[in-house]
């Protein structure tokens, strides 16, 4: 078994990360496995006992890198700018490639112990910490959001001290899988030191590992065209989050990478309701990354990424490098502004159009799905469930619809030449037991701390077990999640 990548991070000069060494847990119980994620890398029969070796004590896999590295990067938190940043409690593992597509996956740990950037933390992860973040990314997964993977994670006998969660409290070591580790933040910092040598260095790794068809232009146009690419995929990731109702809680340039994809999950949230100023960090007192402002703070991200690139234009060429590159951002807002609507129309199982004369009369449904759903206070997951394929499917909830704004979207939706997927049609047909209950699947916090005290409590992860199968089910019903026709496999796959 070889999992060598055509890149390979390790493979940079030094200045780019430190090599770590993992912590020696006590223990290594493991507690949950992503066998569909496993099955697909080619994992899927990798026995107990080198699950431990390789993702409890991290020995190397095969043909990967020899030893873990802390990547290192600075970064703005809330606005502030912190030069004292870096990998304080995990480190990039391996690199494989996806054999389905030909991606390049990494895995990156949490709480794997202290690192040259601990900033006197202990290094170690909550064991409540990794099963939210495992429901975090199993919910999102399956709503068909861009997002890392929960690949594993074991508990590790330790009793860990938290200021904000009652302590001692339980402790884990988790691995996830995700398409880049590249953050913002690495930009930053090598702009921030004037290594403009080793900036230049990131952009080609970058370009290399995951635009490789940007690769050949001229430096100018090559900074430009890598703006554009990551300025578009953080556009359809934040309108992705919005239309989940997702409420990531600390958007900060070093929880941003290029690729687009959502990692790292602390206090996340899903929306109750609809509600634009409803934070999920209780220490964002100003609601600087609310739910409505999510898409603004990733734009304002986006902004400190073009300032490093811009440490790369040769002098006398700045005003021309501020233009292209002002303009290289300047596509996002109608990205943002289209991707909304796009999966506004494919959480409903509506087709939205490409013709320019249709995607008014798009936009001005979507505004009153929005309006009507803010006016109804329903559960925001409940709002797509109802209306999944187009219409009303049950007269009964009817009046949960019965205000101004409703009565305005349930018409225009009804008299609209919409066009139903036939997948959609196909999927109430086949799952009617799904789309005849009374509310869909959803995750919010109630039922996160309900699972978290079985587990806290009475060491029971059924509800947990459950859940995870439950989402992956749904996964299956909206055809997101792992590729479809592989094996998703139990939500866990040890013994108790």
């Amino acid at each position: 078994m070889s999992f060598k990548p055509r890149l390979d991070y390790s493979q940079l000069p030094s200045g780019f990360s430190d090599p770590v060494r993992p912590a020696d847990f006590p223990r290594l119980e493991p507690r949950f496995w992503n066998q569909p994620w496993a099955n697909r890398i080619g994992m899927g029969d990798l026995g107990a006992d080198r699950r431990v070796k390789h993702f409890g004590r991290f020995h190397p896999l095969p043909g990967c890198q020899p030893e873990p590295l802390a990547m290192r990067y600075h970064g703005h938190q809330f606005r502030h700018y912190n030069p004292q940043l870096g990998d304080g409690r995990g480190f990039l593992f391996a690199q494989i490639e996806d054999p389905v597509d030909g991606k390049l996956l990494d895995f990156g740990t949490k709480g794997s112990g202290t690192t040259p950037y601990s900033r006197a933390g202990d290094g170690r992860l909550t064991l409540k910490g990794a099963v939210r973040e495992a429901l975090a990314t199993e919910m999102l997964e399956a709503l068909g959001v861009p997002t890392s993977k929960t690949f594993c994670f074991f508990e590790t006998g330790e009793s860990l001290f938290r200021g904000d969660e009652p302590s001692p409290t339980r402790s884990a070591v988790l691995t996830r899988l995700s398409h880049g580790h590249i953050r913002y933040g690495m930009f930053q910092r090598f702009q921030a030191l004037g290594e403009t040598e080793n900036l230049k260095r990131l952009l080609v790794y970058s370009c290399q590992s995951y635009f490789p068809e940007i690769l050949n232009e001229p430096l100018e146009e090559l900074v430009c065209a890598f703006l554009r690419e990551v300025s578009m995929r953080a556009a359809r990731l934040a309108a992705s989050w919005m239309m989940a109702g997702f409420v990531h809680g600390v958007l900060n340039t070093d929880n941003m990478n290029i690729t687009g994809e959502s990692f790292d999950y602390g206090p996340w949230r899903f929306l109750p309701f609809y509600d634009p100023s409803f934070t999920a960090a209780y220490f964002d007192h100003e609601g600087l990354y609310c739910y409505g402002r999510q898409a603004e703070a990733v734009y304002w991200n986006l902004d400190q990424l073009a300032r490093a690139l811009f440490a790369l234009a040769p002098e006398g060429a700045e005003n021309l490098w501020h233009k292209s590159l002002s303009e290289s951002l300047s596509g996002f807002p109608n990205v943002y502004r289209r991707e909304l609507v796009v999966r506004f129309f494919g959480r409903l199982g509506l087709i939205p159009t490409d013709k320019p004369e249709q995607m008014e009369a798009e936009e001005a449904l979507f505004s009153l799905g929005i309006a009507a759903l803010e006016e109804s206070k329903v559960p925001f997951e409940s709002f797509f469930f109802d209306f999944y394929g187009g219409g009303l499917r049950r007269d009964r909830d009817a009046g949960k619809y019965a205000g101004p704004e409703g009565v305005k979207w349930r018409k225009s939706l009804e008299e609209g030449e919409w066009e139903v997927s036939s997948l959609a049609d196909l999927r109430l047909l086949q799952h009617a037991d799904y789309f005849s209950k009374d509310l869909p699947e959803m995750m919010l916090i109630d039922e996160v701390e309900k699972i978290w005290e079985a587990i806290d409590l009475r060491d029971d992860w059924s509800l947990f077990e459950k859940k995870i199968e439950r989402l992956r089910t749904m996964g299956l019903i909206y055809d997101f999640g792992c590729t479809p026709g592989i094996d998703r496999g139990s939500p866990r796959a040890f013994p108790k």
